[in-house]
């Protein structure tokens, strides 16, 4: 279980949300700049709260007022709105790099299998489309085998299709995986699609829950 409960003052207001997330998926609904990509970055590990704990399953990842665990001892898959593929490294390279381990090489050619990007792993980033790029970062995100699943808008760059399908690739990984999954979006079709609880954030205040 993940148990965040962090405040962090931000230019306009305080970010001060306390959130439990078991092994569902929690969305993230609320304005451009009200806090969401805070909480999720804070968990990463990648902007440290003012004062706060931040747990995964009682692995203690923030602490107080600066006790904080270090973004690679986390064992956490972050998917960027961007992707943020490496350019330079073929689609293989890119699900891999992070990997540690023979166990997890095989456990990312198992991924590579199920989201059907098996024909794209000698190709570079700026070869295939959006959506094979979607899936190529979801690896990646994966491959490590993290205990929580964070996304960012993930699909927003996406085309209506492209993005159904996407959604329910992520439905079916996460029926599989069975892992927190937070995700980020503003859009309420999305988020009633994926979410089991759907989490409305408003200058950084969770302000309504509803499953």
């Amino acid at each position: 279980m993940l148990d965040v409960r962090i405040k962090k003052a931000l230019a306009h207001f305080l970010v001060d949300v306390h959130l439990k997330v078991e092994n569902e998926i929690v969305v993230l609904v609320g304005p451009s700049g009200a806090g969401k990509t805070t909480i999720l970055n804070v968990i990463a590990g990648l902007d440290q709260p003012d004062e706060g704990l931040v747990t995964l399953n009682e692995q203690v990842y923030f602490q107080g007022k600066g006790q904080s665990l270090p973004p690679q001892k986390r064992n956490v898959g972050y998917l960027f709105q961007d992707y943020a593929l490496f350019p330079h490294m073929t689609v293989e390279k890119n699900i891999s790099y992070g990997v540690k381990n023979k166990i997890a090489l095989s456990r990312s050619d198992q991924l590579i299998s199920v989201l059907g990007i098996g024909h794209l792993i000698k190709k570079y980033p700026h070869q295939i489309s959006g959506g094979e790029k979607q899936r190529v970062a979801l690896a990646r995100a994966l491959a490590t085998e993290p205990s929580v699943l964070l996304l960012d808008e993930p699909l927003s760059a996406l085309d209506r299709e492209t993005r159904l399908e996407c959604q329910d690739e992520l439905l079916r990984l996460h029926e599989m995986w069975k892992i927190p999954f937070i995700i980020v979006t503003h859009d309420m079709d999305e988020a009633e699609k994926l979410g089991d609880r759907i989490l409305f954030l408003e200058q950084g205040v969770i302000k309504e829950s509803r499953t």
